[in-house]
């Protein structure tokens, strides 16, 4: 059991080597780096983890096709590299947390006969750079083949499809098993802790100013060597260190909706090349569901952005395009927005062209910021973040980086077989085992006795998420309110906005229960909840 009060008495007490702020892929990358390397780490999150961009990508592990296809018509080196660095660590994290990812096939349809040719020779390229880390050979499909694997497809004027692999996963909880994955290596980490200043002798930042959210409790954190993780928002902590500081980032929006599972197939996705504006979509089979995204607009900076009417239009006059089956605005059971943090290029007018690589900033006064880069590169980018402290600081690590190699909580001993032997041994119904083994891995037995025996049944009917899992996001998860649960230990908010409602009053009674909230808590908790739908959810709902 993870106990608060104990992660905030270390943050107090401690001096640390890094102390990382950001909660994301990135800060979590880097918290579990720094940690498995015997330095002592802290990390703090305002928000929860992974309460921004982290829980709101395309949930793919890739290379990218769209980076590789500018790579080449641009001659460009840097994102040619950028994906290759990719496809070395889609086999990594594949590796690594085997019951939270996989690889999907994915199919791109072609409705000229140029097309084909053209496809097939950029993903070939595509598997010669995984090497011998490819996922699986690409390989052109027939119109019978294609219409097979992708029933939904508009057969009309269709002449094939190009089959080629990619990575799957579940983004938010791949962040909550790396920040318990870093505790279990030493590091302290808590959700809900704002920094709101920093701390500084006469030349160098030795800290941070905090506060509790949840208590209110303010308090120092000491550290030789800072990390800004912060991802759309790492200009306003470059602020508190530097007022006058020149922006590094500009922000873009990408939007997803999800779509009953009839809209795809259980086990492969669909590519969709080029926009009406030379973009490219994708269809994924998601969780029981069919995700479909994204977008690529400037956008402004916000804590909990929303998307807008005219992006889920776009989206559906996209599949309506492709499908042979109607699709309406009724069908989205969910929709949200994500910012990409993007190295900002004042020349630039479209976010689509800045680079998604990563970039390291120190100020002189010896911040680090770590900003930009995909979740399919977080270890990298912890790795390098992390070796910039050591240098900076002068910090004496136990052991060089190990990350390529530490197998995620949840994963050791994890077969693929996993769910059956759940299904045998706590006699628990398909969906629901399905559920917890490719969520929690070799830890399902512990959420199962979380509580007791009757908490294992449905916290709403329809989907396989239990009442005992909220009781393991409280004590375990460092979960403490209903976003936390509904949004990102489960994923019940992306998946149908309804169904979460539904899910609200038994979710709130067991963290009244288990946290001794008083009513005027569970009234602002429900308030809140409300608020992150956003306001046409909350019009839906009621």
């Amino acid at each position: 059991m993870l106990k608060r009060s104990q992660l905030i008495k270390n943050l107090k007490e401690t001096l640390f080597d890094i102390l990382i702020i950001g909660g994301g892929a990135s800060g979590a990358g880097a918290a579990l780096d720094a940690a498995s390397r015997g330095l002592k780490v802290a990390l703090v999150e305002r928000d929860d983890f992974a309460s921004g961009t982290s829980s709101r990508s395309t949930k793919l592990i890739h290379g990218g096709v769209r980076y590789l296809e500018l790579a080449v018509k641009q001659f460009s080196r840097e994102q040619y590299q950028l994906v290759k660095d990719a496809l070395h660590e889609r086999a990594t994290l594949l590796k690594i947390a085997p019951h939270l990812s996989r690889p999907i096939p994915l199919v791109t349809p072609v409705y000229s006969f140029f097309g084909g040719p053209y496809f097939w020779t950029g993903l070939k390229m595509y598997d010669r750079l995984a090497g011998k880390r490819s996922v699986g050979k690409s390989k052109y499909l027939s119109r019978k083949k294609a219409l097979q694997r992708f029933p939904m497809l508009k057969a009309k004027g269709l002449k094939g499809g190009v089959l080629y692999y990619d990575g799957q996963f579940d983004d938010a909880r791949m962040n909550v098993t790396l920040i318990r994955s870093a505790i279990d290596c030493g590091a302290t980490a808590l959700n809900h802790i704002e920094v709101n200043g920093l701390i500084k002798n006469q030349t160098h930042i030795t800290g941070a100013q905090a506060k509790d959210l949840n208590g209110k409790e303010e308090f120092n954190i000491h550290a030789q060597v800072v990390i800004n993780a912060t991802g759309p928002f790492c200009d306003k902590i470059r602020f508190l260190d530097n007022p006058k500081a020149t922006p590094l980032l500009r922000a873009s929006s990408g939007i997803h909706i999800v779509l009953d599972k009839r809209f795809s197939p259980p086990d492969t996705g669909l590519l969709i090349p080029e926009t009406e504006d030379g973009r490219v979509l994708f269809l994924l089979p998601w969780l029981g569901h069919t995700l479909v995204g994204t977008t690529d607009n400037p956008a402004k900076i916000e804590s909990n952005p929303h998307a807008s009417e005219a992006d889920i239009e776009y989206l559906l006059r996209h599949v309506i395009k492709y499908f042979n089956i109607p699709v309406t605005r009724k069908d989205v059971l969910s929709s949200w927005s994500g910012l990409r943090p993007l190295v900002s290029d004042p020349h630039l007018a479209d976010t689509a062209k800045l680079s998604r690589d990563h970039v390291i900033h120190i100020s002189s006064s010896g911040l680090i910021t770590l900003t930009g880069g995909k979740w399919t590169t977080y270890r990298k980018m912890g790795e390098d973040a992390v070796n910039q402290a050591i240098t900076l600081g002068n910090l004496s690590p136990q052991h060089d980086c190990q990350t390529e190699n530490i197998i995620l909580k949840g994963a050791k001993d994890y077969t693929l077989d996993y769910m059956q032997n759940l299904m045998e041994q706590f006699q628990l119904e398909r969906d629901i085992a399905k559920h917890l083994a490719t969520s929690y891995g070799t830890e399902s037995p512990q959420v199962l006795q979380s509580g007791n025996s009757k908490y294992i049944k449905r916290l709403v009917p329809g989907y396989p998420y239990l009442e005992a899992e909220v009781l393991y996001a409280i004590n375990d998860e460092l979960a403490s309110n209903p976003v936390d649960i509904l949004a990102r230990r489960m994923r019940l908010t992306f998946l149908n906005q309804t169904a979460a409602k539904a899910a609200l009053p038994r979710t709130l009674e067991l963290l009244q229960k288990t946290l001794q909230w008083p009513e005027t808590r569970v009234k602002q908790e429900k308030e809140n909840f409300l608020d992150y739908l956003g306001n046409r959810s909350r019009k839906i709902i009621d």
